[in-house]
């Protein structure tokens, strides 16, 4: 360690320009404007100091005081995940009293003493005195920020927000936390990002998804629940034993889901949770089997009587997921996006778990006569041809899969046997890769090799795993810069790739300094993979597996700006920049070690920000930026005149280039038709999709009327509807008591829906 106090002071007026290079670090120099031959500085006794006064901004005196220099330090250096050790802070004490003495000044002004604390920090850690200059310049600007703050605060009280289909902005919980969430996306772009960050997100060229949470903790996950009860765990700084029961398995699931998905942003999913649920049917089975041979019931009495008690517990506990699941709101303020996927599980009680949850979702909730299915958890049924073709062991549970998906839209289907990357992995190590919300897939990572396997032996894992975020490129934007400027596409499209791997890179080193207990279920109990680190321990050890999402939008507008054919007409040059966008992401994830993964944008309210920031830039161009919305991901436009076999193929030619996030989804256009349902299923597990039924359900809140896509009830005459329309991914309602969570532009995009 560099001494920073033997007679190396500096003048107040110097700037981190004036330094010498030394051995390991940066050196201030001694510099004295009264001083030419730069001889070092008599120092008076600091017993001087007593006498010294600040003059702070508004011209008051404060007695100086060298430990609120160090109070500030501190704070600037925790900013950036750094602690100073007390010989550092001891010197950066002696530095800055020094310094002071040298001036010979009584009273010295506050930026003076800023200067000081700036040039040791130079010296010490740039990044910290980064820090401390920000923090500076923040408190300068602070009253704009806190008063754009304001003025959004009033929007979501007496207004309301529409950018989130999950969270109810009418309530009063929701608007704390929009309120709050305003506050930290601030905050995150005045300390987390450069100029040149900030420009480009302002200016629309790449969005950075859920800025008010992305400091905090991770992304999407698929989390480990089995793990977790396994033996009991600890929660709330209560034990709980591991369930002895079904029913109370799923309260505790329940427990666990609804405190472990609000400690995170994004999609929550407990993957093949047929599975994690079967052994406590059999235990329920096994106490009430017991019961009833002791109240003098025959073998087979028993049994039967036995199996019915674990179907009422099976049958109260979905029940009650969806009650909780839909109705009780996170600390985050919406209903947390919990996915569960199931189907694979072929033993009495695995495909019971299956059966009825899709039964009950089927049945709906509500008033008798006037029930409609709910939201979450979203259903993905995971298809395997060997076990749910015609005559195979779960041909039974498929056929209930049809028959839910016709009525309530879920479940959404996930091909394990077709082709592609998902079903390579089923059939190769026989391990699934569960959707992580409504789209996002995880990279492989292997059991004993890391990114790639150690030998023909090593399994990858993908359950208690996560994304810590995703960023996404505008690509007609880009494309538009680029023809403005004069400029290779490419070149213009590498600098943003870049400054996204930047963005990434510094998202892996910040969230790497948090402590296991920000996320206790997940770092401590089991819930991630490796996750049980002491309570505060860093949770940098649990990152190597966790990827990181280089997003898309709008690949058929991109066609459109290119040479003014769509997706539909043409694709070729979509098709080339995608190809090149997978090679500049694999070459990064070779370079950086990071888990990085190419994600089609399931675009909520992204869709129609991006064409305001296009207009802003390039006004209105035709089939480009004419609508209010742009298309998500790398969808066909929705207004497209084609069939649903047609949608199907053309959106196949993207689907290997996009697997780190993809759904395929078209419009059925039919009445609650099996067969038609059952044949393009299939037809989407043979070419290897993850594949979502769109129908535009309504229901008639007055007389329970239901009926496809209607916006009067023909039995009664009433508007009071509730309808249910596929948001991207997910499902959401587009009406609810003659208001919708939507915002307009995602209304109009629906309106425009032909194929989708």
């Amino acid at each position: 360690m560099q001494n920073l106090s033997s007679g190396n002071v500096v003048n107040i007026n110097s700037t981190a320009a004036n330094t010498e290079k030394t051995t390991g670090m940066t050196k201030p120099r001694s510099l004295d404007a009264t001083n030419p031959m730069n001889k070092v500085v008599e120092i008076t006794p600091k017993a001087a100091l007593n006498d010294v006064k600040i003059v702070k901004k508004d011209g008051t005196l404060e007695d100086y005081n060298v430990q609120k220099v160090v109070a500030a330090v501190k704070k600037s250096a925790a900013r950036m995940m750094v602690e100073f050790t007390q010989e550092e802070i001891d010197e950066i004490c002696d530095f800055v009293d020094k310094s002071v003495l040298q001036t010979g000044k009584k009273e010295i002004e506050i930026f003076n003493m800023h200067c000081i604390v700036e040039n040791v920090l130079e010296t010490l850690n740039p990044k910290v005195a980064k820090s401390y200059r920000n923090y500076r310049d923040y408190k300068i600007d602070f009253v704009t920020m806190l008063d754009k703050v304001y003025q959004e605060s009033q929007r979501i009280m007496y207004i309301g927000d529409k950018e989130n289909s999950n969270a109810d902005s009418a309530l009063v919980s929701t608007k704390r936390s929009l309120i709050f969430n305003q506050l930290n996306k601030e905050l995150y772009k005045k300390f987390f990002l450069t100029v040149p960050e900030l420009q480009a997100i302002r200016d629309g060229y790449i969005y950075i998804h859920d800025m008010s949470a992305r400091r905090d903790t991770m992304n999407c996950c698929l989390f480990d629940v089995a793990e977790v009860l396994k033996g009991g765990f600890e929660m709330g700084n209560l034990w709980y034993n591991e369930p002895k029961s079904l029913d109370v398995a799923f309260d505790v699931i329940g427990d666990i889901v609804m405190a472990a998905a609000s400690q995170q942003y994004g999609g929550f999913t407990v993957a093949e949770v047929d599975k994690i649920l079967a052994p406590y049917a059999q235990k329920t089975f096994e106490r009430q089997y017991a019961k009833y041979t002791e109240l003098g019931l025959n073998e087979e009495q028993a049994t039967k009587a036995a199996k019915m008690d674990v179907k009422k517990d099976f049958e109260q506990g979905f029940q009650g997921w969806e009650y909780k699941f839909n109705t009780v709101a996170s600390s985050r303020g919406d209903y947390p996006f919990i996915t569960v996927t199931a189907g694979l599980g072929t033993e009495e009680y695995e495909k019971m778990a299956t059966i009825t949850m899709l039964e009950i979702r089927m049945r709906g909730q509500g008033k008798k006569e006037n029930k409609k299915p709910v939201l979450f958890p979203k259903i993905v049924f995971l298809y395997d041809e060997n076990l749910h073709g015609e005559g195979k062991v779960n041909y039974d549970v498929f056929e209930a899969g049809i028959e839910c998906s016709k009525k309530a839209m879920y479940p959404d289907w996930l091909s394990l046997t077709g082709e592609g990357y998902v079903a390579e992995m089923y059939k190769k190590y026989g391990r699934v890769v569960s959707p992580m919300g409504c789209r996002a897939f995880l990279s492989p990572w292997f059991e004993r090799g890391g990114y790639e396997p150690a030998d023909e032996d090593d399994k990858p894992i993908f359950v208690g795993r996560f994304n810590i975020g995703a960023i996404s490129l505008h690509l007609p934007m880009i494309y538009a810069k680029a023809k403005q400027e004069g400029k290779d596409f490419y070149e213009v499209l590498d600098y943003y790739m870049e400054m996204i791997r930047g963005l990434h890179k510094r998202t892996y080193d910040y969230l790497g300094e948090m402590r296991a207990s920000v996320n206790p279920l997940a770092y401590c109990e089991g819930g991630f993979y490796g996750g049980h680190l002491g309570f505060h321990d860093k949770i940098k050890p649990l990152l190597k597996y966790a990827t990181a999402s280089f997003g898309i939008t709008a690949l058929n507008e991109l066609q459109e700006i290119h040479n003014g054919k769509s997706l539909v007409e043409d694709g070729e040059f979509a098709i080339e920049v995608m190809k090149y966008i997978n090679k500049k992401v694999a070459e990064f994830k070779k370079e950086d070690g990071y888990l990085y993964a190419l994600y089609g944008t399931p675009a909520e309210n992204l869709c129609g920000l991006q064409v305001k920031q296009f207009r802003k830039k390039y006004g209105v161009v035709d089939k480009v930026s004419d609508k209010p919305y742009v298309s998500n991901s790398f969808h066909c436009h929705v207004s497209e005149h084609i069939t649903p076999i047609e949608k199907q193929d053309c959106e196949k030619r993207f689907w290997d280039l996009m697997n780190g996030g993809k759904i395929q989804y078209v419009k059925y256009p039919l009445d609650y038709n099996t067969e038609a349902v059952k044949t393009l299923v299939l037809r989407a597990m043979d070419m290897g999709f993850y594949e979502g039924v769109n129908l535009s359900l309504s229901y008639c809140d007055d007389c329970g009327h239901e009926e496809l896509n209607m916006d009067v009830c023909p039995k009664c005459g009433s508007r009071n509807l509730t309808k249910i329309d596929r948001m991207n991914g997910y499902l959401s309602y587009s009406r609810v008591k003659g208001d919708s969570r939507l915002a307009d532009h995602k209304m109009e995009e629906i309106k425009d829906r032909v194929s989708m």
